[in-house]
């Protein structure tokens, strides 16, 4: 997908009372249009070092397109597999050094290690690993990183020397200038990952057996992406198009849902829309930190277990006739209004209703002054008319 369009103008960073920093919307903006389109500045293989045991799909180590033909090999592991040898070359220069080579090939072959450790502690230390490597390649990034949110003392500290343990037995690591090889500089590392890290998807399965599960095939740190916020009824989603032949495949794209004006706060949802209350506080509370108040959570926090249960697909079929008169004259949904049910409009038009995909769906950029009337879902890519969702 082509998203050549100027962006910068568009949101501005502002101290949000109780959240932090969030993005603003410094005009009025439109259903559709795309807000932000961010490359990141670290990438790295979300499966374990026995990724073969763990994914249906191969991906490119470089690119993380998934491989549909013939793989080129690392010349010297030959565990890397690449979709080209562009990729392979890009690699060899920036993400897979000699360095990283020799410690992820250490890290595989250590049968103790993968015996030992969890599959998240696995990732983990291959995320150290590319981060470790971005501050030898790319000092400027690795400033970056370590500026972005997360605490180090937030950090489970017998984590921290388990992973700092780890990385020490490797090949030492490149001389980071500034900076000493200590459990301080992991517990960062660790933080801003676990605050930062964007999962970018294998392809979705839509089958019954399947359940519509996905699994992360790579993780990428966005450091612009990394303001938004979080609400669930989010104003915005982001979408990724890895498998295109597009340049900057790894890029995210951020579209508008719907019409917001001037002055509000741009927020994503952190997971799926349809999550009940209760596994969203413990998500939210648990990866992120803080408890949500948003107007749905301040709704649902009112209901009794039961209803807080009730299946997501029931929501849709609520009568929703008030919310879509109001939209249809032009109107911003005005979720404070919306006393017993703010999310049933926003499940209707905006959640996709193939089966188990449950994506969030946003309108198409507009071409012009007019709002498309196409709905592009950002799990499954089905496109939609608008009148029929």
């Amino acid at each position: 997908m082509s998203v050549g369009v100027n962006t910068e103008t568009l949101v501005r960073v502002e101290e949000i009372q109780g959240r932090g920093r969030g993005l603003v919307s410094t005009q009025p903006l439109r259903g559709g249009q795309i807000v932000l389109v961010d490359s990141p500045i670290l990438l790295y293989s979300a499966l374990p070092l026995t990724k073969q045991q763990h994914s249906t799909f191969l991906y490119c180590d470089k690119c993380f397109k998934t491989i549909q033909s013939a793989s080129v090999s690392c010349p010297t592991c030959s565990h890397q597999r690449f979709c080209s040898p562009t990729c392979l070359s890009a690699a060899l220069a920036s993400s897979h050094t000699p360095w990283v080579c020799q410690s992820l090939s250490r890290l595989r072959d250590c049968q103790d290690f993968l015996q030992h450790h969890s599959v998240e502690r696995q990732i983990q230390a291959q995320f150290l690993v590319a981060a470790y490597n971005l501050a030898f390649v790319s000092p400027s990034d690795f400033q970056i990183l370590l500026s972005l949110q997360g605490r180090a003392e937030d950090e489970d500290r017998a984590v921290v020397q388990s992973l700092h343990s780890v990385i020490s037995s490797l090949c030492p690591p490149p001389p980071i200038e500034g900076f000493s090889f200590s459990l301080e500089l992991i517990a960062a590392l660790v933080a801003k990952d676990r605050f930062n890290a964007f999962g970018l998807m294998e392809p979705l399965n839509l089958n019954e057996e399947n359940g519509g599960q996905r699994s992360v095939r790579a993780y990428g740190i966005y450091p612009k992406a990394s303001l938004f916020n979080h609400d669930c009824l989010p104003n915005a989603c982001r979408f990724d198009y890895v498998d295109t032949n597009n340049s900057g495949n790894t890029d995210i794209v951020v579209r508008m849902i719907h019409d917001v004006p001037q002055g509000r706060e741009i927020c994503l949802s952190y997971f799926p829309v349809n999550s009940n209350y209760s596994t969203r506080r413990k998500r939210l509370l648990e990866d992120y930190g803080f408890t949500c108040d948003c107007d749905r959570c301040k709704v649902e926090a009112t209901w009794s277990d039961d209803e807080a249960d009730v299946d997501d697909n029931e929501v849709m079929e609520e009568d929703v006739d008030e919310p879509m008169e109001a939209e249809s004259n032009g109107e911003e949904i005005d979720n404070d209004n919306s006393a017993d049910f703010p999310h049933a409009y926003f499940f209707l038009r905006y959640m996709c209703n193939r089966n188990n995909c449950w994506g969030t769906l946003a309108p198409l950029p507009p071409p012009d002054a007019k709002p498309s009337n196409l709905l592009e879902c950002n799990a499954c890519g089905v496109i939609k008319n608008d009148e029929v969702c």
